[in-house]
């Protein structure tokens, strides 16, 4: 198992890799989202309890829980 959204600290930018677990549906959720494999976002903010996490991704914010976070397969990119 990779590195995933959830393993993430603000400022990290890193590329979608895959998809690990979660249903189907919430996998086409997130295609619908535009986060696709390659697409390279930023870490913008973490809740104190590490749930919701704001990402930057293609020029607008996107908040996931945790729980969904975890579905995210990522690799750092350098900046």
């Amino acid at each position: 198992m990779g590195k995933t959204l959830a393993d993430l600290g603000v400022g990290t930018r890193a590329r979608v890799v895959g998809f690990d677990r979660g249903s189907r549906d919430y996998r086409k959720k997130l295609l619908a989202m535009g986060l696709i494999k390659g697409t390279e976002f930023m870490v913008h903010r973490v809740a104190p309890m590490g749930d919701p996490i704001e990402i930057e991704v293609r020029g607008y914010n996107l908040s996931l829980r945790k729980h969904e976070a975890v579905t995210l397969t990522v690799e750092g990119v350098s900046s």
